[in-house]
C-alpha cells in the first residue's frame, strides 16, 4: 500500500498519520490517567491536539522521505510519559495502557471501512482506504513485542523475569535499539507485517 505513491497520496497519508497518532497517544494518556498515573495528564497529553504528540522529524519527515525513496515508512510519535509505579494493577495495568493506543487505531480503521462501504462518492474512497491503511499499519507495527513499542508492554506482563531484564536493557536504549532491530530483522519481519496488514485490510473491506 505504501509503495509507488503519488505526491497527493503521500500528503493524504501524512495528514492521516498526524490525526491517527494524535488519537493513539491521547488514548495512552487518558487510560494511564484513569489507571492512576497523572504523568501524561500533567504534561497536557490527554488531548486530541496532534501538535502535542507528533515529532516533526520522526512523525512527519522520516516517513515522508522513506515513501519518496519507495521504502516502507516508519511511523514514530512522541512517546507518552508514564510512571509504572503509579499505575494500578502493576504490569497488567501498564499493558492495558499500552495496548489502548494500537486499539484506538484499529477502531479508526474499522470506522473508515464502514464509511467506505457507505459513501456514494468514489472520490472519498481512496482517502478513506489510505486512512484505513495507515491505522492498520500503526496497529500492527505497534503491537510488535519489541521495546519500546506498545506490544512489548503486553509481553512484559506475561514474560518470565530473565526475559523482562533483557527487554528493560533494550528499552533503555530507546528508539535506536528499535531501529537497529528492525534493520536486522527486516528481511524476516517485512513480509510477515505486510501479510498481516493485507489480511486485516481484506477482512475490513
Amino acid at each position: 500500500m505504501f509503495s509507488n505513491l503519488s505526491g497527493s497520496e503521500i500528503i493524504i497519508i501524512l495528514i492521516s498519520l498526524v490525526i491517527s497518532v494524535g488519537l493513539h497517544e491521547a488514548t495512552h494518556a487518558f487510560v494511564a490517567h484513569r489507571l492512576g498515573d497523572s504523568t501524561a495528564h500533567d504534561e497536557g497529553r490527554v488531548t486530541l491536539n496532534p501538535l502535542k504528540h507528533i515529532d516533526i522529524y520522526m512523525t512527519v519527515l522520516l516517513p515522508a522521505v522513506l515513501m519518496l525513496l519507495k521504502l516502507p515508512p516508519i511511523f514514530i510519535a512522541r512517546p507518552v510519559p508514564f510512571n509504572p509505579d503509579r499505575i494500578r494493577h502493576g504490569e497488567y495495568g501498564a499493558a492495558v495502557m499500552a495496548v489502548a493506543g494500537p486499539v484506538s487505531n484499529l477502531v479508526l480503521a474499522v470506522i473508515a471501512a464502514i464509511l467506505v462501504r457507505l459513501t456514494p462518492n468514489m472520490a472519498f474512497v481512496e482517502p478513506l482506504v489510505l486512512f484505513m491503511g495507515v491505522n492498520v499499519a500503526l496497529f500492527v507495527f505497534n503491537m510488535l513485542p519489541i521495546p519500546p513499542l506498545d506490544g512489548s508492554r503486553l509481553f512484559y506482563a506475561f514474560a518470565p523475569e530473565p526475559i523482562q531484564r533483557v527487554m528493560y536493557q533494550i528499552e533503555s536504549m530507546g528508539f535506536i535499539a528499535l531501529i537497529l532491530v528492525l534493520l536486522l530483522l527486516s528481511p524476516l519481519l517485512g513480509p510477515i507485517l505486510a501479510n498481516i496488514n493485507q489480511a486485516i485490510l481484506q477482512f475490513l473491506l
